[in-house]
């Protein structure tokens, strides 16, 4: 029988952590508050925390810790674009580890969680103590242009003509900058129908079968604005890597670390191949491959590995 969420809960305990003179963020913790500390990483970036997000975890066991990256979710301010890299994210969540007086904690993250759970744990190995990655992305050029200037496309003609749509003909040769510029125009009007366009096409792609549930969620007003300004803002940066290829450059880190990648066969969000990569880079870590799966977490197949990977872990400590 194929593993399901816990049944819902409520925070324990919340707050705020101001992390800069500009930037709060929200925090929340649920479950045992005396178990094995476990670390929830959202989506995105920019996608922020949702109550179900808890439901992945045994509460009896674990405290579950779930945090909203800067400018997303109830974190302040709202789709803020100043002073948010990748670097500043790790380091909040040092901080926030600090904050809460835990050692060491497991890191469940998937899509951009999986990017910036790989790259804290290479910066704070001797924190991390386990590692629970879905549909893994490592923030490439050619993992980007997949999805937003080549390659998906060719799958998603339809989907891929919404998006394409808003930006003229001579700008289609880049279209996150193209994006972009609208993202961050003073005009509120041309940012929201540019951040409902880049969002709806996201969300529509998600699944192996189209949600549309997650597409309202995805494509409303405010949150909307925080996954379209974020996302674009990192993405057109590579995501303040040094390199392409950062995160297997310095896999080393955390080669001693036990870790499950779970990632979708039909994921067209992210592709299979950075996973593939990443496993053969990381032979310690195991992959597991959902053969009947696309890239959202709440689908059934990733909903059970991800399920079973955190009852796995139970049971090492």
């Amino acid at each position: 029988m194929m593993k399901t969420k816990y049944p819902p809960i409520e925070p324990a305990r919340s707050g705020y952590l101001q992390v800069s003179s500009l930037h709060s963020i929200y925090w929340e913790e649920s479950g045992n508050l005396e178990g094995r500390p476990i670390l929830f990483l959202h989506g995105g970036p920019g996608a922020g925390t949702e109550a179900s997000h808890r439901s992945f975890f045994d509460p009896r066991f674990y405290r579950i810790v779930l945090i909203d990256q800067r400018g997303c979710g109830k974190s302040k301010p709202h789709a803020e674009l100043k002073d948010n890299t990748t670097w500043d994210l790790v380091s909040d969540i040092e901080k926030l580890r600090n904050h809460l007086g835990i050692p060491s904690w497991m890191v469940f993250g998937g899509s951009w969680g999986s990017t910036l759970g790989l790259a804290y744990a290479e910066s704070y190995p001797q924190h991390v103590s386990g590692l629970i990655l879905r549909g893994i992305f490592l923030c490439r050029q050619r993992e980007l242009l997949w999805f937003y200037q080549s390659g998906a496309s060719f799958l998603f003609p339809d989907e891929w003509e919404k998006f394409s749509r808003p930006i003229p003909l001579d700008e289609r040769g880049d279209l996150m900058q193209a994006y972009y510029r609208r993202l961050i125009s003073p005009d509120p009007q041309i940012r929201r129908a540019a951040a409902y366009a880049w969002s709806g096409y996201e969300a529509a792609l998600l699944g192996l079968k189209f949600d549309a549930k997650v597409y309202q969620s995805f494509t409303e007003d405010e949150r909307s604005e925080a996954i379209a300004r974020i996302e674009c803002h990192y993405f057109i940066h590579r995501a303040f890597f040094q390199t392409d290829n950062y995160l297997i450059e310095h896999i080393a880190a955390v080669r001693n670390i036990p870790a499950v990648l779970i990632h979708g066969r039909y994921d067209v969000v992210c592709p299979l191949e950075a996973a593939w990569e990443l496993h053969r880079s990381w032979p310690e870590s195991r992959l597991e491959i959902i053969a009947d799966a696309g890239h959202s977490a709440s689908e059934p197949g990733i909903t059970d590995a991800l399920i079973r990977a955190t009852e796995e872990f139970q049971k090492l400590y």
